[in-house]
C-alpha cells in the first residue's frame, strides 16, 4: 500500500536509526513528516527541575539535527498529545500516523483515543513493536498462557530468539530517507527552550550524564570491554559494573535490537560469563513489559491479590519513618547512601534498589506503593513496568517474587557488597573516619571510639530507626495474613 503523506510520532524512541515506525512509514509513504510532543498530560505532574525532561530536551535536539541531515525535519509541539496528533495530521493532510507500541495502561488508552479520532477523519493508524524483542502474546507457555515465572520465560525467550533471528534484524532508515518531507515553510526552526516548556535546568549537565543517540553509543562502547565481568561486577555499587544504559533504553536513544545482537554475538564467540547475565537483564525488561500488558491491575494493586490484605503501618510514625527513608536518615548506612545517590543523581544501583525497597517494606512495614511512587518521581530511568515489577518482587506480591520470609539484612548486604565502605563514604562523608568493619553499623561502635572520630549519633548521623531482628519478626507476623487469605 502506498500512502501519499504520513506522520511519524516519536515517543520513547528518540533515535533516527533502527526505528520500526519510521522505517515502515518511509517505505510506504511518498512524504513523511516527523513529530515529537512534549505531552502536557505527562509533564504536569513532574517537578520543575527534572533530569528526565533535561535528558529528553537534549535528545530531541539531537534527533532533530539527525533528521535534518537525512533531509527531513522534526515538528516539536508542547500540547496534549491525544488531541495534538489528530489536529496535526489534519493540518498536514496526512493519510496515516505511524508510531511504536507502548504497553502502559494510560498510554494504551491515549493511543486508542488518537486512533479513534484519526479513524473518524478517515485517516489510518499504524503501530509497531520496537521497545522490546518479544511482546504481548509472543512468548507463551505450552498451554498457550502468559508466563508468570521469569526463568522458564527467559528460556522460552532465548529459544524463540534463536529460532527467529529476524526478530533482531535492524529497521534501515537511510536507504529510504528520500521520503522524508523537508521542513515546512514558515515554521519556526528553533526548538522550545526548557523555560518555554515550564521547566528549569536540573543538575543533569553537572552529573555529565550522556544524552541522545551519541551518548548511548558512547556508553555502550565503554561497556563492551567490561561486559565479560558483568556477572561479578554488577553487584558491587562502588565498582563500574553496569552499562548505565537504562535511561537510554527508557527513552529509546539506543536500539534494543542492536544491543541484543551485539551481546548474542559475544556469547557465540565465547565472550565470557558476563554476556549472558547482561542479556538476562535485558530479558527482564521484556518480561515485566509483558506482565504489565497482561495484568494491568498491577498498576496500583498486587499481582497476587491476596497480598492486598496486608495491613501496612500508617499514621504519623509511619509517615515520619517514610520521610526518613526518602531522605536517607534511617541509620543504616548502605540504605542511606543509596537514597542519597538517588536523590542527588536520579540513579540507583540495581542491588541497592532491592536493598532499599526491602528495607522500606520489611523493616519499616510501609506499603510498597509509597516507595514505588517515590522511585517513579526520582529515577532517571523510571519505567512503569520495570519499577512496578521490582517493587512487587521486593514486597513478595509480584510474579516470581522473593518469598515473604526472605528478608534482606541491610548490615550483611552492606558487608558483602560494599565491604570496604567505599560507596558509603562517597555519599555519607560524615562516616568516612569509621573503619571498614565499623562503617556498616555505626550504632554498634563503642561511643568512646565514635567520639574520638568526632561522630555523635543523633547529631552527625542518626540512630537506627528500627532493629532489624525485631522488624523481621513483625514482618513475618504481618505477612501471616497472606497464608490465611490465600
Amino acid at each position: 500500500m502506498t500512502i501519499k503523506t504520513s506522520l511519524v510520532w516519536f515517543r520513547r524512541d528518540l533515535r533516527a536509526f533502527d526505528h520500526a515506525a519510521l522505517h515502515h512509514a518511509l517505505r510506504q509513504s511518498q512524504a513523511v513528516h516527523c513529530v515529537f510532543v512534549y505531552d502536557t498530560a505527562i509533564l504536569a505532574a513532574l517537578p520543575r527541575r527534572d533530569r528526565r525532561v533535561d535528558f529528553i530536551h537534549a535528545s530531541v535536539a539531537e534527533l532533530a539535527d539527525e533528521l535534518r541531515q537525512l533531509g527531513g525535519d522534526l515538528i516539536v509541539l508542547h500540547a496534549d498529545a491525544a488531541t495534538a496528533i489528530p489536529r496535526l495530521a489534519a493540518e498536514l493532510n496526512a493519510d496515516a500516523v505511524f508510531a511504536n507500541h507502548d504497553y502502559e495502561p494510560q498510554a494504551i488508552a491515549r493511543d486508542a483515543a488518537v486512533a479513534a479520532a484519526l479513524t473518524h477523519e478517515a485517516r489510518l493508524w499504524f503501530s509497531f513493536k520496537d521497545q522490546v524483542i518479544f511482546e504481548k502474546d509472543e512468548v507463551l507457555t505450552l498451554s498457550a498462557k502468559p508466563y508468570t515465572v521469569y526463568t522458564p520465560y527467559k528460556n522460552a525467550w532465548l529459544k524463540k530468539m534463536r529460532a527467529e533471528p529476524a526478530c533482531l534484524a535492524p529497521y534501515d532508515i537511510e536507504p529510504h530517507a528520500a521520503s522524508l518531507a523537508p521542513p515546512r515553510a514558515g515554521t519556526p526552526a528553533a526548538l522550545p527552550t526548557l523555560g518555554e516548556l515550564g521547566f528549569e535546568p536540573s543538575n543533569l549537565a553537572d552529573l555529565a550524564i550522556p544524552t541522545g543517540m551519541s551518548g548511548a553509543s558512547a556508553l555502550f562502547e565503554d561497556f563492551l570491554p567490561r561486559v565479560v565481568r558483568y556477572d561479578v561486577a554488577r553487584d558491587f555499587p562502588a565498582l563500574k559494573g553496569p552499562s548505565y544504559l537504562s535511561m537510554h533504553l527508557r527513552f529509546g536513544t539506543v536500539s534494543l535490537r542492536y544491543l541484543v545482537r551485539t551481546v548474542v554475538d559475544l556469547m557465540d564467540r565465547g565472550g565470557g560469563d558476563g554476556a549472558p547475565v547482561w542479556l538476562a537483564e535485558l530479558i527482564w525488561r521484556d518480561f515485566y513489559a509483558m506482565i504489565l500488558y497482561q495484568n494491568p491491575h498491577v498498576e496500583g494493586g498486587a499481582f497476587k491479590p491476596a497480598y492486598d490484605a496486608i495491613a501496612w503501618e500508617t499514621g504519623p510514625e509511619a509517615d515520619a519513618a517514610f520521610a526518613a527513608w526518602c531522605e536517607g536518615r534511617t541509620g543504616y548506612p548502605l540504605v542511606d547512601a543509596a537514597m542519597a545517590q538517588l536523590n542527588q543523581t536520579g540513579y540507583m544501583h540495581n542491588r541497592l534498589r532491592m536493598v532499599t525497597a526491602c528495607f522500606l517494606i520489611k523493616d519499616l512495614g510501609i506499603d510498597w506503593r509509597r516507595g514505588e511512587a517515590y522511585f517513579a518521581l526520582h529515577l532517571n530511568d523510571f519505567d512503569l513496568a520495570s519499577n512496578n515489577g521490582g517493587w512487587q518482587w521486593a514486597s513478595s506480591s509480584g510474579c516470581d517474587a522473593q518469598p515473604y520470609f526472605r528478608i534482606f539484612n541491610p548490615i550483611t548486604q552492606s558487608e558483602k557488597f560494599d565491604a570496604n565502605g567505599r560507596f558509603i563514604r562517597r555519599y555519607l562523608p560524615q562516616l568516612k573516619a569509621l573503619g571498614d568493619k565499623e562503617i556498616h553499623a555505626p550504632w554498634l561502635v563503642p561511643r568512646m571510639l565514635l567520639e574520638q572520630k568526632n561522630i555523635v549519633l543523633g547529631r552527625d548521623y542518626p540512630e537506627p530507626l528500627v532493629q532489624h531482628d525485631e522488624a523481621r519478626k513483625e514482618t513475618l507476623e504481618r505477612y501471616a495474613v497472606v497464608k490465611v487469605v490465600a
